[in-house]
């Protein structure tokens, strides 16, 4: 019998039926059933509302559950709509009538908002761990690759030259923002529904607040139409995950683009590449291209989730069946690439020497600049006559450092025969000594302040 059947009589429709089953996704939840409904069937013991005895049939009997589930053994059945349905079900099937007891008080709809979020956490809990994994992997990289000297772009054209530790480290940030948005939902979604009923909260005697700390909860809700209809915790982790996802987009952009022919500053692994059907020459980086690709399919989970929610009503509406889907999906999407991008960047070829045929001593322009500040030039003046001596240098078909010095004293007579002493990548490179800068040493440093983020 259906646990809404009530006052309805006769069968579904066979295709709302079909629309109406939601097991195959929410049956993820199952051990958060169970885990609530343990802790469910304590606080009606504690309210005095079933006595030892079947406090001790229900324990037993959802133990015995959690275990088929482990083992692969459950068995689900036509008539289960969902995994509160299948566990409830089974828990009567085992102790008898006394199962029917587990639901007293208690909601489908404070019930599956509990579930949910203590999956969300959990889920937080476990992304966290593979950015934490991938960002050991960006320091490792900056430290194997120490020395290498990129030329940085800005709208894709060379700016100024940089470590490549210092690119490296660039990623490591940004990750570590996600980890601290995935740490406040956590915060977010330790608030416990439980106890909320469908919507009026529960007319039984239970103290919510040991109901709460038994389940790992900071707090119970404080207002129980708010709480079966909140879902402001789902949204926030498919945001983290969207935006952790942009950030892999990000990378795998820039890795393809350095491996393409044209740079030839990277090699994927052939582990983490793939042929084509027609060009035998050909080694495509699509597990970065996917991983580009999945940015755009996690958009859309926190959009569709985003416009579901934007026109309920109060309390709980039968739309927010639709509420997993795109959060487990958004789940599973971003914990796969985060394990490819790892590998990806793990066992990427770095090529220095092509790297470094490639780097302009155009991209020291501004060191020649803040050459003329440092002989009291004021800088808007030294960036105008540095333009005109790239502009000259570009006329006469040379490179900037070799202009003649003539050439220089005309545009400025600031310039002395020491300006060829500023065409160094190296010296450059330790000029930006500045917290946060691209210097060998504050690149170490960088690299020490990164580590204490990281759990030992």
């Amino acid at each position: 019998m259906k646990l809404w059947t009530g006052k309805l009589s006769g069968s579904l429709d066979e295709s709302f039926t079909k629309l109406n089953h939601s097991l195959p996704v929410d049956q993820r939840l199952a051990l958060e059933d169970i885990k609530g409904s343990i802790a469910w069937a304590k606080a009606l013991h504690q309210a005095e509302i079933l006595n030892k005895e079947e406090l001790t049939a229900i324990l037993n009997g959802l133990t015995t559950i959690r275990e088929e589930l482990y083992e692969g053994s459950f068995q689900f059945v036509e008539s289960d709509e969902d995994i509160h349905t299948a566990v409830e079900r089974r828990l009567t099937e085992i102790i008898g009538e006394c199962g029917r007891k587990i639901h007293t008080g208690r909601s489908r709809n404070d019930q599956v908002a509990t579930d949910f979020r203590l999956w969300v956490i959990q889920a937080c809990n476990s992304i966290i761990d593979q950015i934490v994994q991938l960002q050991r992997t960006f320091i490792q990289r900056a430290e194997v690759d120490f020395g290498i000297i990129l030329p940085g772009y800005t709208h894709l054209q060379q700016a100024q030259p940089i470590l490549l530790s210092h690119w490296w480290m660039s990623f490591f940030w940004a990750f570590q923002r996600d980890t601290e948005r995935f740490l406040h939902v956590i915060d977010q979604t330790k608030v416990m529904p439980l106890g909320s009923g469908a919507l009026a909260g529960t007319s039984f005697p239970i103290d919510r607040f040991a109901l709460a700390k038994d389940l790992g909860f900071t707090i119970p809700s404080p207002n129980s139409l708010d709480a079966v209809s909140d879902r402001d915790f789902a949204v926030e982790f498919a945001f983290s995950t969207t935006l952790a996802g942009i950030h892999l987009s990000r990378i795998a952009e820039s890795i393809i683009l350095y491996s393409s022919s044209e740079f030839g500053f990277f090699s994927l692994s052939d582990k983490f590449s793939t042929g084509s059907s027609l060009m035998p020459q050909k080694k495509n980086p699509d597990s970065q291209e996917l991983i580009r690709g999945k940015s755009a399919v996690l958009i859309g989970k926190l959009t569709g989730l985003l416009a579901m929610l934007k026109a309920l009503p109060s309390a709980y509406d039968k739309d927010l069946q639709e509420d997993k889907l795109p959060v487990f999906e958004a789940y599973d999407i971003l914990s796969l690439c985060l394990e490819v991008m790892r590998g990806c960047v793990a066992t990427l070829d770095v090529h220095p020497n092509k790297i470094m045929d490639r780097l302009l001593k155009f991209t020291l322009s501004t060191d020649v600049a803040d050459y003329l500040v440092k002989k009291g030039v004021p800088f808007r003046t030294a960036h105008n006559a540095v333009a005109m001596a790239v502009k000259r240098a570009e006329e006469l078909g040379l490179s900037l450092e070799r202009l003649p010095l003539n050439e220089w004293q005309l545009i400025h007579s600031s310039f002395g025969d020491d300006i060829y002493d500023v065409f160094s990548f190296e010296k450059s490179l330790d000029h930006h000594s500045a917290w946060g800068g691209t210097s060998p040493e504050q690149v170490k440093q960088q690299i020490l302040h990164a580590k204490s983020f990281l759990p030992q």
